[in-house]
């Protein structure tokens, strides 16, 4: 399986660098976001705003981004895959490389965001966490409902429909989180809700790892 999976995240890589169509889009789609908020809000004067915008801004991007895990792949291609490598190895390459790809999202809109309407953070790497730890956890969430959504023709309305739902107890931690480092709290003051956003993180993983072989056989 190990085999497997190293070769199906090559191949999303190497197909996603020789595209760049996507991640160019998504970037663009970030950047221009980001600017229009810069246009409209001369001035955040709050923290909760600032950083309920950001994560607006981002949900909307991962979402957009993970919306093409399986539809990129025509039937003859899944065919050909489900020939080749396990359930399990499809979908942690997918989880991971689409991880992997909202990481650069999210470090790319902090840097943006921060740059036109300022960065009141005062524990960066606390934030920088929580951001690493939400990209993980809208990748499974995420990557999992594009799975199911795949079966239809609606793809991105029903991830869209799904996705808010599932993804809104991590949101509700992710925010907590987020609030807590712009703030400059210690690590002590979050340590439980990181251990919560880990939890989630692992019961996303394990559902993903228990439920798509049954997908992936329909």
């Amino acid at each position: 399986m190990l085999k497997e999976f190293t070769a199906l995240l090559k191949k999303e890589i190497v197909l996603e660098l020789r595209g760049k169509y996507a991640l160019g889009g998504l970037l663009l789609y970030v950047i221009s976001t980001v600017f229009v908020v810069y246009l409209s809000v001369t001035k955040v004067t709050t923290i909760p705003v600032w950083n309920a915008l950001f994560w607006i801004i981002f949900l909307f991007a991962a979402t957009n981004a993970v919306a093409k895990a399986f539809v990129q792949d025509g039937k003859d291609q899944l065919l050909y895959l489900y020939t080749l490598a396990s359930p399990q190895a499809v979908i942690a390459a997918k989880i991971v490389y689409n991880m992997l790809l909202l990481i650069v999202v999210s470090l790319l809109t902090y840097a943006v965001y921060g740059v036109l309407i300022g960065n009141p953070v005062e524990n960066t790497g606390l934030y920088l966490l929580t951001l690493i730890l939400g990209a993980a956890g809208f990748s499974g969430t995420l990557t999992l409902l594009s799975s199911i959504a795949a079966q239809t023709g609606n793809n991105v309305t029903l991830l869209s429909i799904l996705g808010f739902p599932i993804l809104l107890p991590m949101l509700i931690i992710l925010l907590k989180l987020s609030k807590n480092a712009a703030d400059g709290l210690a690590y002590s003051v979050s340590i439980k809700y990181l251990l919560v956003l880990l939890a989630l993180n692992a019961i996303v993983a394990a559902l993903s790892y228990i439920l798509f072989p049954y997908l992936w056989r329909d």
